[in-house]
C-alpha cells in the first residue's frame, strides 16, 4: 500500500504525511508541482527525526507519477465527490491511495483515472478532513483490513 499526494498545498501537511508514512512503513509520493517550493533538503528538513524511515518518492506531474505507477496497483481516490464509503471498500496490499490538494481536490481527468473512488463519510454540514486526517484514517482502513501495520519491536511489547 502506498500514499499519493497530488500537488500539496501546505507545507506542514507534507510534513505530517511524510511521518505518518514513516511510522506506518508505507511509501509516499508526491506528485507535483506543489503549493510551495519543494526541494530534497525541504523533504529532510520536513521529515525531521523521520527521514531515515520515510520512502518519498518525488513526481515532476501527474503524467510522470501515472508513468512510474503503471501496473503496480489499483488508484484508489480519496474525494468528498465519491458515493462509496471508505470502510465498505475491500482494500489490496497493492492499491495507491490518492488524495488532492488541500485548495482544489484534484482535477476531471485525475478522477476518470481513478481505478476506484472513496469517501470518508463526516457529519451533516462539515465540509472536509484535514488531508494528512483523512489519509490516517484510509491508511489505518487499509493496514487494517490487509493485517499489514507494522510489527510491535520487542522494546513495545515489554510491560
Amino acid at each position: 500500500m502506498r500514499l499519493a499526494l497530488f500537488q500539496p498545498d501546505i507545507p506542514q501537511n507534507l510534513g505530517a504525511a511524510l511521518r505518518l508514512t514513516a511510522c506506518l512503513g508505507v511509501p509516499l509520493d508526491v506528485i507535483e508541482p506543489c503549493g510551495f517550493p519543494l526541494s530534497d533538503a525541504a523533504i529532510r528538513r520536513a521529515a525531521m527525526d523521520y527521514a531515515a524511515l520515510a520512502q518519498v518518492k518525488r513526481h515532476a506531474g501527474w503524467t510522470d507519477f501515472r508513468a512510474a505507477s503503471a501496473g503496480q496497483g489499483r488508484l484508489v481516490l480519496f474525494t468528498t465527490r465519491a458515493a462509496e464509503p471508505f470502510h465498505d471498500f475491500a482494500f489490496a496490499a497493492s492499491d495507491i491511495l490518492l488524495f488532492g490538494r488541500e485548495s482544489a481536490g484534484v482535477p476531471e481527468d485525475v478522477h476518470v483515472a481513478a481505478d476506484a473512488r472513496l469517501r470518508i463519510p463526516i457529519a451533516p454540514g462539515a465540509r472536509s478532513l484535514n488531508v494528512v486526517t483523512a489519509a490516517a484514517l484510509a491508511l489505518g482502513e487499509g493496514l487494517r483490513q490487509i493485517r499489514a501495520f507494522p510489527a510491535a519491536s520487542a522494546a513495545e511489547q515489554a510491560p
